[in-house]
């Protein structure tokens, strides 16, 4: 039997090999279906109704002669129950649902993904329904081109380096400021001999950079270029007993604080381990020396770009992927960690369950895990799995005695218990957190963790304990050239100046936050929606363009919190569609702050 497709990306239509399948009739009828396909966990009756046939007479009348319209052409299609849960039989397939499931491993060739969701139908005439749909562009949008950049670094490291060229450039003509996805097709160039052709595309990136941003061109281009591995002495020996040397050295260097020196040591790890045993090397020595280095880039050195992600698809080529190995679960985490932070939230949860799957019987992994499925849950509004993981992730830490996990979870657990109106729980964390990482002299963790405690004074009215921690906070990231924490304090600061009611400072801390360019995208849209608040009170005709950024930002990366705030703020700039929908999209969200936000802007979640 031939297989069906559901397209829903481009102009929607069912596709069956040498046949011509029955369509859904409606524009009403495919938003149902995409709408249903998009609902994992499922979505009630009258929930879908109320969005899809608002000014029906009949609303759930509507929505079942949709239902049955839908049956009667898709038939290897299941749709049933209340909540209603989209089901597709054997040898059916829905290129949306593939695209948002497609980290664990296989799924939709990005290279098929043409077009935006239900492209060509307008819902202009349903605001909420319309709102809901240009959410989920955003989104899927990010998905594909996440994909395509993960699919080229993967192809780049199973020795495929034309296919890595191909999908990079697919990548490019979507975003032609990727500088990884740049990095990815100079490097793939590079290794297929082109050596011309990688030199035009570094030229015409930084062409690109200074006349469109004025911007340099960006470092990892520029690495991608230049790179070439640390030679090692000839005399020395590659053998198992030298490679864990100079990992043990890496390790040592960096706990001392010797971060450049560290990394040299681990990237002559790598260099030995993969000489070692020539022409059959070690394979899981070589994907070991791998993680430790990417894990080292992304953790101590601010690592976030294709060079890291380069070395973890590499470990995973080098290392099988399947079964239980301690070093893999740590290349798939350090990947869902990577989507996190980049706002790819169905990437990132892919990885993070391969992950894992791969860390079974291995608690001190799991630990770190949990704690990056916790981080993945509240940055997409999903307050009580967050609390869930952070929970058993704490659990794990004081059963291995890490203490550092401990007090990364505690102070995440805090931030959840600091969005949602919790203070006395969020203090106690952040207490906990701060002693731990004290005893630990974990000066590089410090500002978050003081921050959000400065956050929490802040949001208790206890403005001079606030602001104490808070400028630590500042001067802590400023002094490590964190961008991320950066970020944090000054969306902090901001908050502090708008609570004194000093508007002119508190603009100037968010321009200040907004500069660096923190690599957690969380972070710039708490800072966008701060913004938002302060330019509103002041009445300053920048509200608009920050809101418009948060939209886009949030949509896209599946923040849902924020998209409700984006709506909220248009709607105080007047916008009648966004008041429309911050009702019913809020409604999805179980967080009491988030509900007394909008009661005080008369805008009620009912």
């Amino acid at each position: 039997m031939a297989e069906t497709w559901i397209r829903l990306l481009g102009p929607p239509k069912i596709e069956s090999a040498g046949a011509a399948p029955p369509q859904p009739k409606g524009r009403k009828a495919w938003a149902v279906l995409a709408y249903l396909a998009l609902q994992p966990d499922g979505v009630s009756r009258s929930r879908t109704a109320m969005l899809l046939f608002p000014d029906a007479a009949d609303p759930l009348g509507a929505l079942r002669w949709n239902l049955s319209e839908l049956r009667r052409t898709l038939d290897g299609v299941s749709i049933t129950g209340d909540p209603l849960r989209l089901t597709l039989l054997p040898l059916w397939h829905c290129d949306a649902v593939e695209l948002v499931g497609s980290a664990n491993g296989h799924g939709l060739d990005p290279r098929t993904a043409n077009g935006q969701l239900l492209e060509g139908l307008s819902f202009a005439d349903n605001a909420v329904f319309d709102s809901w749909l240009a959410d989920q562009r955003y989104r899927l949008e990010n998905c594909v081109q996440s994909l395509l950049y993960e699919a080229s670094l993967a192809a780049l490291a199973a020795g495929a380096p034309a296919d890595a060229v191909e999908l990079a450039s697919l990548a490019l003509r979507r975003d032609a400021f990727h500088a990884d996805c740049t990095a990815v097709l100079v490097k793939a160039l590079v290794a297929l001999g082109e050596h011309r052709r990688a030199r035009e595309e570094v030229s015409k990136c930084a062409e690109l950079y200074h006349r469109e941003l004025g911007l340099p061109l960006p470092a990892e281009v520029r690495r991608a270029l230049s790179d070439s591995a640390p030679v090692a002495d000839p005399e020395l020996h590659a053998n198992v007993a030298t490679v864990r040397s100079y990992l043990d050295a890496g390790s040592a260097s960096l706990s001392a604080g010797a971060v450049d020196r560290g990394l040299d040591q681990l990237r002559l790890a790598v260099v030995l381990a993969q000489r070692a045993g020539l022409p059959n090397p070690d394979r899981h020595l070589v994907a070991e020396s791998l993680v430790t280095l990417a894990g080292a880039l992304i953790h101590q050195a601010g690592g976030r770009g294709a060079e890291v992600a380069d070395f973890l698809h590499r470990a995973l080529s080098a290392e099988a992927p399947d079964g239980v190995s301690r070093t893999a679960a740590a290349a798939y985490r350090e990947l869902g960690y990577l989507s996190v932070q980049r706002g790819v939230p169905d990437r990132a949860a892919g990885w993070l369950d391969r992950a894992m799957q791969a860390a079974q019987g291995i608690p001190e992994e799991q630990a770190r895990i949990l704690a990056i499925q916790g981080m993945l849950a509240s940055d997409t509004a999903h307050y009580g799995d967050a609390v869930a993981a952070f929970a058993e992730s704490r659990r794990l830490a004081r059963a291995v005695r890490n203490r550092r996990q401990l007090a990364f979870s505690e102070a995440l657990l805090g931030r959840v218990h600091l969005l949602r109106g919790d203070l006395e729980l969020a203090a106690a964390a952040l207490d906990r957190a701060l002693e731990s990482v004290a005893a630990e002299h974990w000066t590089a963790f410090e500002p978050f963790v003081a921050g959000v405690r400065g956050e929490t004074y802040l949001a208790a009215g206890r403005l001079e304990e606030a602001a104490a921690l808070i400028d630590r906070s500042w001067v802590m990231a400023e002094l490590a050239g964190d961008h991320c924490y950066m970020a944090l304090a000054a969306g902090a600061e901001a908050r502090l100046f708008l609570a004194h009611g000093d508007l002119a400072a508190a603009e100037h801390w968010i321009d200040r936050g907004l500069e660096p360019k923190p690599w957690y995208l969380w972070y710039t849209a708490r800072l966008l929606d701060t913004a938002a608040e302060v330019t509103l009170a002041a009445g300053s005709p920048r509200a608009a363009g920050f809101v418009d950024r948060l939209a886009a930002l949030a949509s896209k990366s599946g923040m849902r919190e924020f998209v409700v705030r984006a709506q909220s703020h248009r709607a105080a700039l007047g916008d009648e569609a966004a008041a429309q929908s911050v009702p019913w999209l809020a409604k999805e969200i179980d967080n009491p702050a988030l509900t007394a936000f909008l009661a005080g802007r008369h805008v009620v979640a009912h």
